[in-house]
């Protein structure tokens, strides 16, 4: 009886893991065969309906949306490129950037302002509106705080995004914008 116990506690705690890990899931990946006309619909509605926003490793081509955060960012982050990371502890896409953005951390440490929405869970994402809404992040953050492993790099003075990536650990793609961004300021 106990090892039938253990073993099925086991199963459940994996179970659980994998429910975690997997993220990005979105209503069209819940489609089901024989609903697959109306799946491209869905589709062709929304392109990025059913991208699994930790799957992508290049340019987020759903992220294209939002062009601006609307307005300029909070006087402490002017002068400075803006590097926004949306994170996750369970997020795999983050796991995979975080020794790119450590690198870059340490390289343009004083030269660029880092900025982490951490979305982990329901109260890290309340403690994040807070500081989003004080930074002028709010925007930003209602439109990808479901797209874990995004990283923007926005200019403070008027607020644009001037790219953004997605699961992306090729430190030279940062670099280049964060370079030029820096020239401009």
């Amino acid at each position: 009886m106990y090892k039938h116990t253990k073993f099925l506690l086991s199963l459940l705690c994996l179970s659980s893991l994998v429910l975690t890990v997997s993220c990005g899931a979105t209503k069209s990946d819940n489609i089901s065969q024989n609903q697959a006309s109306s799946a491209k619909e869905v589709a062709q509605a929304d392109p990025c309906a059913g991208k699994n926003p930790c799957a992508a490793k290049d340019k987020n081509p759903c992220a294209g949306k939002l062009t601006s955060v609307g307005g300029p960012l909070a006087k402490e982050l002017q002068g400075k490129p803006v590097l926004v990371d949306v994170f996750a502890t369970w997020c795999a896409g983050c796991k995979n950037i975080a020794p790119t953005l450590s690198q870059l951390k340490q390289e343009y440490s004083g030269k660029v302002n880092f900025v982490v929405l951490d979305v982990t869970d329901k109260a890290k994402v309340k403690e994040t509106e807070v500081m989003a809404e004080k930074l002028g992040l709010s925007k930003f953050l209602q439109a990808n705080k479901s797209q874990t492993s995004t990283v923007a790099i926005i200019d403070p003075a008027t607020g644009n995004i001037l790219t953004m990536f997605k699961n992306n650990p090729n430190k030279a793609d940062y670099s280049k914008i964060l370079d030029t961004a820096k020239a401009q300021n």
